[in-house]
């Protein structure tokens, strides 16, 4: 983890603790540095507050299938799917499909 730029991020989240983009870059820069559960966590705030930040469910989903938890991972990447379809977001709706494709979870959500 960089940690001059988790402080700044850290920093600017104590201003701004609401900031869903600042929460994912957060969560982000946690998972780099190994700390999964904590980018877990800050993921999960993060869609429980903002369910419509979409790349949230992707990162989260990676982050369980890693721990091998892949039943928690497909139920973040419907989520997602549902989402993005409502949103009619392709792109994130094909990375969404192919990590659902990837573990034989592809059925119709």
């Amino acid at each position: 983890m960089n940690k001059e730029r988790m402080d700044m991020i850290s920093e600017m989240l104590k201003k701004n603790p609401d900031d869903s983009f600042l929460r994912y870059a957060a969560a982000l820069e946690h998972k780099k540095a190994g700390e999964d559960e904590i980018a877990i966590d800050l993921l999960e705030e993060l869609i429980r507050k903002s369910p419509d930040y979409l790349a949230a469910y992707y990162q989260i989903g990676k982050l369980f299938e890693s721990k091998g938890q892949a039943h928690i991972a497909i139920r973040h990447y419907k989520a997602g799917k549902e989402l993005a379809t409502k949103a009619n977001d392709k792109k994130t709706l094909g990375e969404l499909s192919e990590a659902l494709l990837i573990l034989d979870a592809d059925e119709e959500f």
